[in-house]
């Protein structure tokens, strides 16, 4: 098939596209598009013979007022990055765990009762929240299982999750927060979800809960976690996403030793370069065998 990627193109998409069999051409001339933008990158009007739009991402909320009035259909990134995101969040959840920002940031070797403290919430006899239970869900149980932890996995439909104890709906979220002792926040962000972790939530949860949140910021209420911290009301928080994003210079999370910070990296764009090619491959295939498309977004979900 014809295709066109814009509005930055990557030569690696590019390349195994090309050598896929797929013809890089004019925007206009492309019978599927791969758009990596925002909104203010998209046409106004897209050419009729265009097929479908391959987004590179799992979450579409920024470009949702796009896919619902381009008229086209589009595909996203789901599960393509189930490995890096999972790992990355295994990664948070450990550092948060064991205190690592506390001890680099005391300067000192001595304080061993303080991190001993600061270490005493571990994986024995706990119990994990997954909330947002799609494939990275089910690659991080896979995971989390040898440290024998419970898992309780959230999600919309209620369906099996592979590998979790128990599976609840967002409808039951209200009675998760006093259930876990650590939540993983993996949902997409839609008008459902927005602020779900909110004064409430952090305020149901145990004094030794630790809530990470890989996804988007908009799911978290910074401010209330900024209050919950201080009344000690959790006992600690890993983020790669934050709202605001980026997180202002001198924010109280930077500098709370109970919270650990990556900048939106538990997908690095190396590994989105690397990836969204195999999908657009895939979703070409299926578009051109029977119209259909695997990874369609629904734009009344909102991914």
């Amino acid at each position: 098939m014809k295709f066109h990627m814009f509005p930055n193109p990557w030569e690696e998409t590019i390349t195994e596209l090309t050598e896929a069999g797929h013809q890089e051409v004019a925007r206009d001339d492309a019978e599927f598009w791969v758009f990596n933008g925002g909104p203010e990158d998209f046409p106004e009007s897209v050419p009729k013979g265009l097929g479908f739009v391959q987004a590179p991402f799992a979450g579409v909320e920024h470009v949702m007022d796009v896919i619902r009035s381009s008229g086209v259909r589009w595909a996203n990134g789901a599960g393509l990055y189930d490995n890096t995101v999972a790992e990355s969040t295994l990664a948070l959840l450990l550092a948060q765990l064991h205190a690592h920002k506390y001890v680099a940031q005391s300067g000192s070797w001595s304080n061993h009762q303080e991190v001993e403290d600061h270490t005493s919430f571990l994986f024995e006899d706990k119990t994990v929240a997954i909330v947002g239970a799609g494939g990275i869900a089910v690659r991080l149980i896979e995971l989390l299982k040898p440290f024998g932890v419970e898992i309780i996995a959230v999600n919309r439909s209620g369906r099996e999750v592979p590998g979790a104890d128990e599976v609840l709906t967002f409808k039951d979220i209200n009675a998760v927060w006093p259930r876990a002792d650590y939540f993983v926040i993996l949902a997409p962000l839609t008008d459902e979800t927005y602020r779900m972790v909110n004064a409430d939530a952090l305020r149901a949860m145990p004094p030794h809960a630790v809530l990470v949140n890989v996804a988007r910021g908009g799911l978290v209420d910074t401010d209330a976690l900024v209050q919950a911290l201080a009344d000690g009301e959790i006992a600690g928080a890993a983020l790669d996403v934050t709202d605001p994003e980026p997180l202002p210079d001198g924010h109280p999370l930077w500098e709370d030793p109970r919270v650990v910070i990556t900048p939106h990296k538990a997908n690095p764009p190396y590994s989105v370069r690397k990836r969204v090619a195999s999908r657009a491959i895939e979703s070409a295939a299926s578009f051109a065998k029977d119209g259909t498309l695997d990874y369609e977004v629904d734009a009344e979900a909102g991914y």
